[in-house]
């Protein structure tokens, strides 16, 4: 079976296509910075790579792009689009309504836009993705995966909000969870490596960001909440904020609540303390001395530590951190300021196998570290190709 892997982010979009159940990767490749005039594009299969900077404007540009090459005469992987038998996409969030994988309807796509008020950063750009691989790949089997189905798992006294309770039973407004792929993918290799360590605290650090407390190989408790946009801060979103000060905006400074939102998800967090939303660019100008960048650096490993100190301690115990994801797999300075100072914890880093670089699993911590510290690749791609089959 060959399957299309549809992996949208904010700002990027992974793709693979692979042949199941052999797990093999026939083509893969990525673009990120989608809207801004630098997005790198990435084409790789056995004989070619295309690594390109061109201005990518949208996911939908970008998707028709993917596709192009995929049936290109010289650098093509399939010849004919009758040659897919399937098309996974992941979408962030899939509400009270999808609890596991679902194969697209009309009904599912109606759903998924209805849920893209509470992921309007994601759910658009997946809906979006769907209606163009449907075009395309006409004769395939759309699939959907949904971020928020792992976290199906978190307690009652943790997915629920201090609110009436008739807001839960009526409205299902709760928290729900997300990057669900990524974190069940990565937890259960940390647990295989670990052998049964049951306490991890999994960091998946991209443009957006969330950390997640799994215990016994199950989400326990998680930074995002209702929507992709508490926790952590990341590329373009505040993260935790004081619900207070969205009606100041409103009230007081004369916002709109379309201002409001735009406000918090796509000129606050990293952008809107610097001016750059990709943490590349803020390493480099910190580096040259630049104390706005220095300083939402400082400020985004705070909130990561102050996360890390609570689920520790709502898990009673800590095993592992692991860290996944872009930021998560390639930022050594960020990893090294996470563990800086938090001895209690028992993280003690290792610098020298920090600042190495691998596809592979490994331990960034010392021999007499008490907790073990693990960068592990995501590959949510596979994650989804394995749901994907197994629907199928």
């Amino acid at each position: 079976m060959k399957i299309v892997i549809i992996n949208s982010g904010s700002s990027s979009i992974k793709y693979q296509l692979m042949t199941m159940p052999e797990r093999a990767v026939v083509c893969s490749g990525m673009i990120d910075r989608i809207g801004l005039e630098t997005s790198n594009f990435t084409y790789k299969t056995d004989s070619h790579t295309i690594e390109e900077v061109v201005p990518i404007a949208n996911h939908k540009i970008g998707l028709e792009k993917i596709a192009q090459l995929l049936l290109d005469d010289k650098v093509g992987v399939i010849k004919s689009k009758d040659e897919i038998d399937a098309v996974g996409h992941r979408v962030v969030h899939g509400g009270a309504i999808f609890t596991k994988t679902v194969e697209v309807t009309e009904e599912v796509k109606k759903e998924i836009d209805e849920l893209s008020q509470l992921a309007p950063l994601h759910n658009p750009a997946h809906l979006e993705g769907i209606v163009v691989a449907e075009e395309i790949f006409s004769n395939a089997k759309q699939v959907v995966v949904f971020d928020t189905a792992f976290h199906q798992t978190i307690p009652e006294v943790a997915y629920k909000y201090a609110i009436p309770n008739e807001l839960l039973e009526k409205n299902k407004i709760r928290t729900y969870g997300f990057h669900g792929t990524s974190h069940k993918y990565v937890s259960e290799k940390a647990i295989a490596y670990l052998e049964n360590h049951s306490k991890i605290i999994c960091i998946h650090l991209g443009n957006g960001c969330s950390i997640t407390a799994i215990k016994d190989g199950k989400s326990f408790d998680h930074s995002m909440g209702f929507s992709p946009s508490n926790g952590l801060i990341m590329g373009t979103r505040a993260g935790d904020i004081d619900q207070s000060v969205i009606f100041y905006l409103v009230k007081t400074l004369g916002y709109t609540m379309d201002e409001v939102s735009s406000l918090l998800l796509k000129k606050s967090g990293m952008l809107g303390l610097t001016g750059y939303s990709d943490l590349r660019d803020i390493e480099e100008h910190a580096g040259n001395g630049n104390k706005d960048c220095q300083l939402a650096l400082d400020m985004n490993v705070y909130r990561i530590q102050k996360y890390i100190g609570a689920y520790t301690a709502a898990m009673n115990g800590l095993d592992a951190i692991v860290f996944t994801a872009g930021i998560g797999e390639n930022s050594s300075y960020i990893r090294k300021s996470v563990c800086a100072n938090m001895d209690f914890f028992g993280l003690t880093l290792d610098d020298a196998k920090n600042d190495l670089r691998s596809k592979d699993i490994r331990e960034i911590n010392t021999v007499d570290s008490k907790t073990k510290i693990l960068v592990i690749p995501t590959n949510e791609e596979l994650e989804i190709a394995n749901q994907v089959y197994e629907l199928l």
